[in-house]
Protein backbone atom coordinates (compact mmCIF):
# COMPACT_ATOMS: atom_id res chain seq x y z
CA UNK A 1 0.00 0.00 0.00
CA UNK A 2 0.96 3.58 -0.97
CA UNK A 3 2.16 5.40 2.24
CA UNK A 4 1.81 2.67 4.36
CA UNK A 5 4.08 4.47 7.12
CA UNK A 6 2.12 7.53 7.11
CA UNK A 7 -1.68 5.49 7.63
CA UNK A 8 0.22 3.89 10.36
CA UNK A 9 1.35 7.20 12.09
CA UNK A 10 -2.53 8.68 11.45
CA UNK A 11 -4.57 5.82 12.48
CA UNK A 12 -2.27 6.24 15.99
CA UNK A 13 -3.67 10.12 16.43
CA UNK A 14 -7.08 11.13 18.63
CA UNK A 15 -9.61 12.24 15.26
CA UNK A 16 -10.85 15.47 17.07
CA UNK A 17 -7.96 16.35 18.25
CA UNK A 18 -6.04 16.03 15.02
CA UNK A 19 -9.22 18.13 13.53
CA UNK A 20 -8.69 20.77 15.40
CA UNK A 21 -5.07 20.94 14.60
CA UNK A 22 -5.72 20.54 10.91
CA UNK A 23 -8.89 22.98 11.00
CA UNK A 24 -10.67 20.34 8.95
CA UNK A 25 -13.53 18.00 10.10
CA UNK A 26 -13.71 14.41 11.38
CA UNK A 27 -16.77 12.75 11.06
CA UNK A 28 -17.44 8.94 12.17
CA UNK A 29 -19.45 6.11 10.13
CA UNK A 30 -17.15 5.54 8.51
CA UNK A 31 -14.51 7.33 10.39
CA UNK A 32 -12.85 10.15 7.94
CA UNK A 33 -11.61 13.48 7.86
CA UNK A 34 -12.72 16.18 5.45
CA UNK A 35 -9.95 18.30 4.15
CA UNK A 36 -9.73 21.02 1.23
CA UNK A 37 -7.04 21.30 -0.37
CA UNK A 38 -6.28 23.94 -2.97
CA UNK A 39 -10.44 25.05 -3.13
CA UNK A 40 -10.97 21.20 -3.21
CA UNK A 41 -12.43 18.57 -0.29
CA UNK A 42 -11.19 15.79 -0.13
CA UNK A 43 -12.20 12.43 2.26
CA UNK A 44 -9.77 10.11 4.40
CA UNK A 45 -11.28 7.55 4.59
CA UNK A 46 -9.30 5.48 7.60
CA UNK A 47 -11.15 2.46 7.66
CA UNK A 48 -10.12 1.93 3.77
CA UNK A 49 -7.00 3.96 4.03
CA UNK A 50 -8.45 5.62 0.85
CA UNK A 51 -8.13 9.32 0.01
CA UNK A 52 -10.56 10.16 -2.57
CA UNK A 53 -11.70 14.22 -3.71
CA UNK A 54 -15.33 14.99 -3.81
CA UNK A 55 -16.48 16.02 -7.00
CA UNK A 56 -19.51 18.90 -7.70
CA UNK A 57 -21.88 16.11 -8.68
CA UNK A 58 -21.09 14.24 -5.33
CA UNK A 59 -18.63 11.57 -7.07
CA UNK A 60 -15.30 10.69 -5.57
CA UNK A 61 -12.06 10.20 -7.55
CA UNK A 62 -9.10 8.79 -5.92
CA UNK A 63 -6.59 10.96 -5.02
CA UNK A 64 -3.06 10.93 -6.95
CA UNK A 65 0.01 9.41 -4.94
CA UNK A 66 1.59 12.91 -4.32
CA UNK A 67 -1.79 14.21 -3.42
CA UNK A 68 -2.06 11.80 -0.53
CA UNK A 69 1.36 12.65 0.66
CA UNK A 70 0.40 16.16 1.19
CA UNK A 71 -2.98 15.43 3.00
CA UNK A 72 -1.15 12.30 5.14
CA UNK A 73 1.65 14.94 5.64
CA UNK A 74 -0.52 17.56 6.93
CA UNK A 75 -2.90 15.38 9.45
CA UNK A 76 -0.10 13.92 10.92
CA UNK A 77 2.46 16.89 11.76
CA UNK A 78 0.00 20.43 11.48
CA UNK A 79 0.19 22.39 14.56
CA UNK A 80 -2.38 24.46 16.17
CA UNK A 81 -0.37 27.63 15.39
CA UNK A 82 -1.61 31.03 14.10
CA UNK A 83 -0.24 32.13 10.86
CA UNK A 84 2.72 34.67 11.56
CA UNK A 85 2.00 37.08 8.85
CA UNK A 86 5.58 37.45 7.99
CA UNK A 87 6.23 36.48 4.52
CA UNK A 88 9.32 34.23 3.47
CA UNK A 89 11.74 33.03 0.89
CA UNK A 90 12.46 28.92 1.00
CA UNK A 91 15.85 29.62 2.64
CA UNK A 92 14.28 31.36 5.48
CA UNK A 93 12.60 28.11 6.73
CA UNK A 94 14.25 26.28 9.01
CA UNK A 95 16.57 24.00 7.19
CA UNK A 96 14.93 25.57 3.32
CA UNK A 97 18.38 26.84 2.66
CA UNK A 98 19.69 23.33 1.99
CA UNK A 99 16.62 21.58 0.84
CA UNK A 100 15.56 23.86 -1.53
CA UNK A 101 18.45 23.27 -4.16
CA UNK A 102 18.84 21.08 -7.39
CA UNK A 103 15.88 18.68 -8.10
CA UNK A 104 14.04 20.32 -4.81
CA UNK A 105 14.07 23.89 -6.25
CA UNK A 106 10.98 25.40 -6.57
CA UNK A 107 9.14 25.56 -9.75
CA UNK A 108 9.05 29.32 -10.56
CA UNK A 109 10.42 28.71 -14.11
CA UNK A 110 6.56 27.37 -14.56
CA UNK A 111 4.88 30.46 -13.38
CA UNK A 112 6.95 32.54 -15.53
CA UNK A 113 6.21 30.45 -18.94
CA UNK A 114 2.50 30.44 -17.15
CA UNK A 115 2.22 34.09 -16.69
CA UNK A 116 4.78 36.40 -17.72
CA UNK A 117 3.28 37.61 -20.74
CA UNK A 118 0.14 38.53 -19.23
CA UNK A 119 0.13 38.50 -15.24
CA UNK A 120 -3.26 39.85 -14.96
CA UNK A 121 -4.23 35.88 -16.38
CA UNK A 122 -3.27 35.21 -12.35
CA UNK A 123 -6.18 37.53 -11.36
CA UNK A 124 -9.00 35.75 -13.61
CA UNK A 125 -7.78 32.53 -11.86
CA UNK A 126 -8.62 33.71 -8.53
CA UNK A 127 -12.15 32.34 -7.64
CA UNK A 128 -11.39 28.18 -8.37
CA UNK A 129 -8.53 28.33 -5.80
CA UNK A 130 -10.81 30.86 -3.26
CA UNK A 131 -7.56 32.81 -3.59
CA UNK A 132 -6.83 36.55 -2.22
CA UNK A 133 -5.30 39.50 -4.69
CA UNK A 134 -2.08 40.85 -3.22
CA UNK A 135 0.14 43.87 -3.93
CA UNK A 136 3.18 42.69 -5.03
CA UNK A 137 4.74 42.93 -8.10
CA UNK A 138 2.67 43.04 -11.41
CA UNK A 139 -0.13 40.63 -10.19
CA UNK A 140 0.11 38.44 -7.13
CA UNK A 141 -1.94 36.33 -4.80
CA UNK A 142 -2.41 34.19 -1.59
CA UNK A 143 -3.85 30.78 -1.90
CA UNK A 144 -4.70 28.35 0.67
CA UNK A 145 -2.74 25.06 -0.16
CA UNK A 146 -3.65 23.38 2.83
CA UNK A 147 -6.27 25.04 5.79
CA UNK A 148 -3.26 26.28 7.75
CA UNK A 149 -0.71 26.46 4.48
CA UNK A 150 -0.33 29.67 2.17
CA UNK A 151 1.55 30.40 -0.47
CA UNK A 152 1.69 33.55 -2.25
CA UNK A 153 2.56 33.70 -5.24
CA UNK A 154 4.04 37.05 -7.24
CA UNK A 155 4.30 37.46 -10.60
CA UNK A 156 6.53 40.22 -12.81
CA UNK A 157 5.59 40.50 -16.59
CA UNK A 158 8.64 40.70 -18.92
CA UNK A 159 9.38 43.73 -21.19
CA UNK A 160 12.52 44.84 -23.15
CA UNK A 161 15.18 45.17 -20.50
CA UNK A 162 13.67 41.66 -17.91
CA UNK A 163 12.51 38.16 -18.31
CA UNK A 164 9.77 37.50 -16.86
CA UNK A 165 10.16 36.70 -13.02
CA UNK A 166 7.99 34.83 -10.44
CA UNK A 167 8.42 33.99 -6.77
CA UNK A 168 6.74 31.90 -4.22
CA UNK A 169 6.71 33.28 -0.60
CA UNK A 170 5.61 31.62 2.49
CA UNK A 171 4.14 32.16 5.83
CA UNK A 172 6.79 31.97 8.34
CA UNK A 173 4.96 29.09 10.52
CA UNK A 174 5.18 27.00 7.45
CA UNK A 175 7.85 24.65 8.16
CA UNK A 176 5.83 23.80 11.71
CA UNK A 177 2.78 22.86 9.22
CA UNK A 178 4.60 20.47 6.81
CA UNK A 179 7.87 18.49 6.55
CA UNK A 180 10.16 20.70 3.93
CA UNK A 181 9.69 16.99 1.05
CA UNK A 182 5.92 17.33 1.35
CA UNK A 183 6.16 21.32 1.39
CA UNK A 184 7.99 20.91 -1.54
CA UNK A 185 5.51 18.94 -3.05
CA UNK A 186 2.47 20.81 -2.31
CA UNK A 187 3.74 23.73 -3.91
CA UNK A 188 4.44 21.74 -7.24
CA UNK A 189 0.75 20.53 -7.07
CA UNK A 190 -0.18 24.47 -6.54
CA UNK A 191 2.18 25.50 -9.63
CA UNK A 192 0.62 22.62 -11.71
CA UNK A 193 -3.09 23.47 -10.66
CA UNK A 194 -2.07 27.70 -11.46
CA UNK A 195 -0.15 26.76 -14.74
CA UNK A 196 -3.29 24.37 -15.86
CA UNK A 197 -6.02 26.78 -14.90
CA UNK A 198 -3.98 29.82 -16.92
CA UNK A 199 -3.71 27.41 -19.99
CA UNK A 200 -8.00 26.76 -19.90
CA UNK A 201 -8.31 30.22 -19.87
CA UNK A 202 -6.41 31.26 -23.00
Amino acid sequence: MAHEGLWEQLLGLEGQETALRAKCRYLSNPERYVIKMLNIEYEVNLLERQISSIQTDSSSIPAEFLEQLCILAYLINTQDLPLADKLVKEEALPGGQFFFRGLHSLPTGELEKAFGDCPETLYQITERFDAERREFGDSSIELYVLPRVPLTVVIWAKNEEFPARASILFDKTAASQLPLDALGTAVNLAVKALVKAAAGDK
